[in-house]
């Protein structure tokens, strides 16, 4: 878990990306995700959540690196403990 000290700035700039997909899988002919939102770190975690949790494979959020919790893709389990973590802020 994060200490005390750690830190994530939540108005970061971020990008919110989805992989093409049908039937609910990753089209395997794809080679990137395309954008959907252009924000903050805050905006795309909102829109990611308000997919739906059966979705959110197909997701994917780009920012700026924040050792040690964010990375620079952040994958559907870090996005989730990152909102779990503002709305606790």
């Amino acid at each position: 878990m994060a200490s005390p000290e750690s830190h994530v700035n939540f108005d970061a700039p971020a990008v919110l990306r989805k992989w093409p997909s049908l039937n609910n899988q990753r089209r395997t002919e794809s080679r990137c995700p395309y954008l959907l939102v252009d924000g903050t770190l805050d905006e795309c975690i909102r829109e990611f959540m308000a997919k739906p949790a059966s979705m959110r494979h197909l997701y994917e959020i780009h920012t700026s690196p924040q050792p040690p919790l964010v990375n620079a893709v952040l994958s559907a389990e870090i996005v989730a403990e990152l909102a779990r973590l503002r709305d606790f802020l």
